[in-house]
């Protein structure tokens, strides 16, 4: 277990998403739904208005992975499923998706949460990946709301060319022993081709949310729990 270290922060954060850096971003916001409504896809629209508004690129990351068009998102919204209707039922978990969320909360790092109400992050896992002070937290997290809910199974699924990938497996199934829970947790290396055919998917991935047959929004139920919890919202409410 390494040292304290915050997943997901970076400094400059508190600058280009505070609170003087929020209306632009809320216009920006406006500007690129728009675009998204008219046929546009998300990076000539976010290029496009980000360059306007002189954005940095991680903002326009952020503005991407928030904003979406009114269709997509009623698609998203249709195959939600509740909380209360998965007792009894098997759910499959995007592993590294959900946790990383979670450590990034935990971290008091940026959040943000999307048209679709999905909680998503800015950490990036490009192919790396290694278990810090609040990895145990976050599994904790997950398995207990599983348990409150009583879901009959959970399978984690985590990408096998991650870097301690094997390790995380380890640390999960070691905490599910003390819930009452099956769990297991499969190392493979087409997770989301696995989780786009599925129903009753954990995840907060864009592509596998209009892809699956169902998904739950677990992230943001758990985020109520969470008081280090930093989240944008960059909706245009």
């Amino acid at each position: 277990m390494s040292k304290a270290v915050r997943r997901g922060y970076v400094e400059k954060d508190e600058i280009q998403f505070g609170v003087e850096a929020m209306e632009q971003m809320k216009k920006a916001a406006y500007e690129i739904h728009f675009f998204l409504n008219q046929g546009y896809d998300t990076k000539s629209a976010t290029t496009f208005v980000g360059n306007h508004y002189l954005l940095s690129e991680r903002q326009r990351l952020a503005l991407a992975r928030s904003i979406a068009p009114d269709e997509m998102i009623e698609s998203r919204r249709k195959k939600q499923i509740s909380l209360q209707a998965l007792e009894g039922k098997e759910v499959v978990i995007d592993g590294f998706n959900t946790i990383i969320t979670l450590e990034v909360a935990l971290s008091g790092s940026l959040l943000l949460q999307g048209m679709d109400h999905c909680i998503r992050d800015l950490a990036g896992l490009r192919g790396t990946y290694r278990i810090i002070e609040v990895t145990e937290k976050a599994v904790d997290l997950i398995l207990d709301k599983l348990a409150e809910i009583k879901v009959s199974g959970a399978i984690f699924y985590l990408d096998a060319p991650v870097s301690n990938s094997g390790r995380l497996k380890g640390l999960i199934l070691e905490l599910a022993k003390k819930y009452e829970l099956n769990v297991s947790v499969e190392v493979v290396n087409e997770v989301d081709r696995i989780l786009e055919r599925s129903e009753r998917v954990i995840t907060s991935d864009a592509i596998i949310l209009n892809r699956c047959n169902g998904w739950i929004n677990l992230n943001e139920e758990l985020l109520g729990n969470i008081n280090e919890a930093w989240c944008v919202d960059l909706t245009m409410k």
